[in-house]
């Protein structure tokens, strides 16, 4: 495997680490309740802290395909959940979450960066990564 492919494999490790460290902080430390649509941006983030730090030990590139799954699943989940924060008219038809309301932002740092937002950010990179890795092992046959 050629070392842009392990980097990259790398680099999708530590921005999942950062990611599901980032979402414990702010549920573990700040007290900040998820809802529902930050349940399923976990749900499809946590498994790649492990999937990729086996991949990355093994130096099996091919888990992008894996990767790129969930994180384009995740920046649909993040991208929605961001809009509903963001935009009013979708903010009036947004589903409801349960006890905690999927439209509140706990942070809004810039005015709009909100917990989907780095969500979003965090898959939108691994996802980038792991279209680069299958053109990368496309073109090393």
């Amino acid at each position: 495997m050629s070392k842009k492919l392990e980097n990259s494999l790398l680099f999708m490790w530590v921005v999942s680490l950062i990611a599901m460290m980032g979402s414990l902080f702010f549920s573990e430390v700040q007290h900040f309740e998820p809802c529902k649509l930050c349940w399923f941006q976990r749900i499809l983030m946590y498994p790649l802290v492990i999937i990729l730090a086996v991949a990355y030990v093994q130096k099996n590139a091919r888990i992008a395909v894996t990767s790129a799954i969930f994180s384009c699943l995740g920046v649909c989940i993040a991208l929605y959940h961001y809009g509903i924060q963001k935009i009013p008219a979708l903010q009036e038809s947004a589903i409801s979450c349960g006890r905690v309301p999927c439209t509140s932002d706990y942070i809004n740092w810039f005015g709009f960066i909100t917990i989907p937002f780095l969500s979003l950010v965090a898959f939108i990179l691994i996802a980038g990564t792991s279209f680069y890795m299958l053109k990368a092992l496309k073109e090393e046959k």
